[in-house]
């Protein structure tokens, strides 16, 4: 079974960023990050990566007719090695030498342990995932469940205000903004991202929770549902408040767990209709954290909006209006959908509250 956030290693020494649970042809669908530099990888943004792969290795490119979308995929023969975040995390957990990102990885599972959080659950991507961090590298944390986290967001919070964890500098804030280089000014990016509680740092080191369904909560989320909502911040601060003050760890609160093999996939196939800008009200945000993250709107004949890039993810509430700018779809069935990050840099495209 593949989670988004896996990544996974061909035999030409490629590493590839899984970015969903289904499969198409066969083939695991994914984008490639890392390509072999001397005795490691070099991790390439998506230009390179497309040239890289068009000039060596065509074979990888993809067409999904589903995401009507250009990525990349891999079959699963052509697989040699699969890395998984939850086993690096056993693996670092179970180490006896680290390096400084390590060490504050560590430190920032064992802060998690005690205040309640099952290590099995959680794990890490990015660079530390095939180990080739450097000095300055962020953590990024995997969270497998939606209780798991949001727990792990009402734990941040709490800690920030303990002083054990720190909210991000200007500096953190600027830098984070300009890798994103979203169509947000400067402080509405900032607002957004604030409130959502999934970043934060520790001993220095910035560090990121990303949520991964692996119980396939999601299958109906194309298919519509009652009206929900995430957890909102007064929800987290409740949440902060119920957290034991002096946790017992124990002894096996780091063992593997065993995850859903069931698959999850969108059963309709949807087309680019063309660009669409507009205000709505947004009624449900049960999957705004998900990949890719979802929003239910209230309009005529509009279902959703749906946002490929993590800049947008948990962006708005239940009840609150947005504008979005963004590429409408339609599928088979009529149904239609508004597009956020129909390109990975989502040039031109965004969501954000405006009342």
């Amino acid at each position: 079974m593949f989670f988004a956030k896996d990544f996974i290693e061909t035999a030409e020494g490629l590493i590839f960023a899984v970015v969903g649970q289904s499969m198409e042809q066969d083939k695991v669908l994914c984008f490639l990050r890392y390509v072999p530099h001397q005795q490691g990888w070099r991790k390439v943004d998506t230009d390179v990566a497309n040239d890289f792969l068009k000039q060596h290795h065509p074979h990888y490119l993809h067409y999904s007719p589903i995401l009507d979308a250009s990525l990349h995929a891999v079959a699963q023969p052509k697989i040699i090695k699969h890395h998984r975040p939850k086993h690096r995390l056993q693996q670092l957990l179970n180490a006896d030498n680290h390096d400084a990102v390590e060490q504050d990885l560590l430190s920032l599972a064992k802060l998690f342990q005690q205040h309640g959080l099952d290590l099995a659950n959680i794990g890490i991507t990015g660079s530390l995932l095939i180990g080739v961090q450097q000095h300055g590298s962020d953590i990024d944390v995997v969270c497998y469940g939606r209780e798991v986290f949001h727990h792990c967001r009402a734990v941040t919070a709490k800690l920030i205000e303990l002083g054990q964890l720190q909210d991000l500098t200007e500096q953190d804030w600027q830098q984070s903004y300009q890798r994103r280089d979203c169509d947000l000014s400067f402080a509405e990016y900032v607002w957004h991202e604030q409130r959502k509680v999934n970043k934060a740092i520790i001993n220095g080191r910035k560090f990121d929770l990303n949520f991964i369904d692996d119980c396939m909560e999601s299958l109906p989320r194309f298919t519509g549902h009652a009206g929900g909502t995430t957890p909102r911040m007064e929800e987290v601060e409740q949440r902060k408040e119920q957290l034991p003050r002096a946790p017992k760890v124990g002894a096996d609160a780091t063992q593997g767990a065993v995850a859903d093999d069931r698959a999850v996939g969108d059963p309709n196939d949807y087309q680019k209709i063309g660009p669409i800008n507009l205000q709505c009200q947004v009624i449900d945000d049960t999957y705004g954290f998900d990949y890719p993250a979802e929003f239910k709107i209230d309009h005529e004949h509009i279902d959703s909006i749906i946002s490929f890039t993590a800049t947008y993810t948990g962006q708005a509430l239940r009840g609150e209006t947005v504008q979005v700018s963004g590429m409408l779809e339609q599928s088979s069935q009529g149904r239609k959908r508004i597009i956020v990050g129909s390109s990975r840099e989502a040039r031109g495209e965004f969501i954000k509250v405006v009342q």
